[in-house]
């Protein structure tokens, strides 16, 4: 059972506390073995990639790293046709609302006739990760490919383990119609080093972005600076405020979404109503016999989900800020009000009838969202995550002139003589 706590207890503040400092995203410590990988693939490229591929994947790829183009653009004839027209609305949706977040450089002239302003250009080359096997994501593709190629991206990469060979089709299919430029068939530490470093196959990128497990996050973590990246990735959260008028079993529902990603998942509840905790409860209980996942959810709502009863919903605001979850929903009679007053989170779904699963698919806005409380000082995953921002700067003589000594004044301060100098000079001439 899920852990039960009342805000009106003594010891609420403390079970709070160690309830929010659990440290899920914490697994094994990959760091030595990733680093290892990481510098041999660096060292021996197309062949240390090779032989993680066929340690880790069981898959010889001998005969190329790459995904045949013509498979690519074949993949949808081998996906049941309903599927297609599935992902291609939720491209269209995912595409609309990316290109709303297309950013817009400024210029102006100053008070002292400098000319001023920023302009915005996009990365050379994007890599995304996406799972493959079992647990293929095409949604995935969407979320990480759509954005870069809205942003202007010439060059998106995607690698895809598959292991024993397996390829799903609907990843594939994604994949070209996002606009994907290559695949490659491999995963893991290796896949990321060699996004990042380059192999004889593989050309290196600038940024690489989508989910993995432990191995990936820790080779994203290791390779960052080298290149870019979007985020370190934890295992997902929900967290749902709800009043007393919901359908518990809507709740339960929502709540065992994110739990069967991950049995280190975490499932939320926080209610002014006692009845509707105790109904949520007993619900959750019956649907987790359904599951074709039950184990993993079983195991991240028992571990790691809570419910949580407050006085009065303004009463969730400083928790839900605390928490500062990945997913937030707000299943109550003014969920636009509610959400005015909340400081903290990677998404907001508003109303009881935009469950978070909504936005894992079509919706429109971006799934990748900060975990493990990063929504305090980070973002979802959006088209400015592929740009970069440059700013320009023009003087002329008499700018120069109205603004320099200032810049001289500070250069000597700091005892910098070049930088005074390379002023100096110019203004000495004018």
């Amino acid at each position: 059972m899920p852990l039960r706590l009342s805000a009106s207890s003594s010891d609420f503040e403390k079970s709070f506390s160690d309830y929010i400092s659990q440290g899920r995203e914490l697994g094994p410590d990959v760091t030595s073995v990733v680093s290892e990988i990481i510098e041999d693939v660096r060292a021996r490229g197309d062949a240390a990639v090779a032989e993680y591929t066929q340690k880790f994947d069981r898959l010889d790829v001998s005969g190329g790293l790459r995904i045949d183009p013509e498979l690519i653009a074949s993949a949808s004839e081998a996906c049941d046709a309903d599927q297609i027209a599935a992902l291609e609305f939720a491209a269209t949706r995912i595409r609309a609302f990316h290109e709303r977040q297309f950013p817009e450089g400024f210029a102006y002239t100053d008070a002292e006739g400098v000319r001023l302003g920023t302009r915005w250009t996009a990365v050379s080359a994007a890599g995304i990760y996406v799972p493959g096997g079992s647990t293929a994501y095409p949604s995935s593709v969407l979320m990480n490919a759509v954005p870069a190629k809205v942003a202007g991206v010439p060059r998106v990469v995607m690698v895809v383990p598959t292991p024993d060979g397996v390829v799903n089709p609907l990843v594939l299919a994604a994949a070209d119609l996002s606009g994907v430029s290559e695949i490659y068939r491999i995963g893991g530490a290796q896949a990321v080093g060699a996004l990042a470093y380059g192999t004889e196959t593989v050309l290196p990128v600038d940024k690489i972005t989508g989910p993995g497990n432990a191995y990936v996050a820790e080779a994203k973590r290791q390779v960052f600076g080298a290149v870019g990246i979007d985020m370190i990735a934890g295992p997902s959260e929900i967290l749902v405020v709800a009043d007393a008028e919901n359908d518990a079993e809507w709740i339960a529902a929502d709540l065992l979404s994110q739990a069967e990603h991950d049995a280190f998942s975490q499932s939320v509840l926080i209610t002014d109503s006692g009845a509707l905790a105790d109904a949520v409860a007993d619900a959750a209980e019956r649907q987790l016999a359904t599951l074709a996942r039950s184990d993993i959810a079983r195991r991240s709502w028992d571990t790691h989900g809570a419910i949580i009863l407050v006085a009065n919903l303004k009463d969730a605001v400083p928790l839900v800020d605390r928490l500062a979850p990945e997913h937030l929903e707000l299943a109550v009679a003014a969920p636009d009000a509610l959400a005015e007053k909340i400081t903290h989170a990677g998404a907001i779904f508003l109303g009881r009838y935009t469950p978070e699963a909504i936005g894992d698919y079509v919706a429109g806005p971006n799934h990748v969202l900060p975990t493990a409380r990063s929504a305090r000082f980070s973002s979802g995953l959006g088209v400015t995550d592929f740009m970069k921002r440059t700013t320009m700067v023009s003087c002329d003589a008499d700018s120069l002139a109205r603004i320099g000594p200032a810049a001289v004044t500070l250069a000597g301060a700091e005892g910098l003589d070049a930088h005074a100098l390379s002023l100096s000079v110019r203004l000495d001439d004018g």
